[in-house]
């Protein structure tokens, strides 16, 4: 069974896991580099667990101990610290809704040549900086029943704690890895068989309805940053410029909507 360390104050070293979770600058250094990720909420902890990671510790009130229990004990090592409400929200930065915060084991991420072995459907995310719209995306992609994500390196982190929350915890069950920049990037698609989709506004664009009559076996579809959109380098990398038809003189989604339209086009 994990340990359970009741708290009265910040003294003690595990809890330097969840200081300052709402200072993103701060938290997408620290989290990494120091190889964890907070998960929020019970169910997100739970998916975490079931996709095999490993908690740290656990953060939570009183109240909430004899569910959060049970998710972790088969980790002996995980300390879960119970604090009050006051005292919580000094750490974090912010009030406790969702029952517990749990400091999980970052997984190591897999090759990209290893995520593509057995994919034919594919989101590639260029400098998408925004959390919440990553978690979207990678919800849209859990339920349309693409692959994996594969995001570039400037991309917001999908295991930062908007982002799984974001998600549901899907972020903890999608397969996804960095690119490295391109052109190198299109030359590992291809090189993996993929016919590499830009979702953009362009003179030469094909609509998403003609891209999805005549669907190819394997294809990276790859969406822009919320403001300027796809870079110029990625433009030159792709093959096809697709765009979703519009109306009322609307030319384009958020970036998340347009990636659930775009993969339920393409839904066999």
């Amino acid at each position: 069974m994990a340990s359970v360390v009741r708290i009265t104050d910040l003294s003690h070293n595990g809890l330097q896991d969840y200081v300052s979770l709402t200072d993103v600058a701060l938290r997408k250094v620290t989290e990494p580099e120091r190889g964890l990720y907070i998960a929020e909420s019970s169910k997100v902890i739970q998916r975490a667990v079931n996709a095999g990671h490993i908690p740290r510790s656990v953060l939570l009130q009183e109240q909430w101990l004899a569910d959060i229990e049970p998710l972790v004990a088969d980790f002996p090592e995980c300390i879960i610290y119970v604090g009050s409400s006051e005292l919580l929200q000094e750490l974090t930065g912010f009030e406790m809704h969702r029952g517990a915060l749990a400091s999980m084991q970052r997984p190591e991420l897999p090759s990209v040549p290893d995520l593509l072995a057995n994919a034919t459907r594919v989101v590639v995310l260029e400098d998408i900086v925004d959390h919440t719209n990553v978690g979207a995306i990678f919800r849209a992609v859990a339920g349309l029943g693409a692959d994996a994500v594969l995001i570039t390196p400037r991309c917001a982190d999908p295991l930062y704690r908007r982002s799984v929350r974001v998600s549901m915890g899907t972020v903890l069950q999608v397969p996804w890895t960095r690119l490295p920049e391109w052109p190198e990037a299109r030359e590992i698609l291809h090189e993996s068989g993929f016919h590499i989709a830009a979702m953009a506004l362009s003179d030469d664009a094909v609509s998403l309805r003609e891209f999805a009559s005549n669907p190819r076996s394997k294809i990276a579809l790859v969406f822009g940053s919320e403001g300027d959109g796809l870079s110029r380098q990625a433009l030159e990398a792709c093959d096809t410029v697709v765009t979703i038809p519009m109306l009322h003189g609307v030319d384009s989604l958020n970036v998340a909507s347009a990636s659930a339209v775009a993969l339920y086009a393409l839904t066999e």
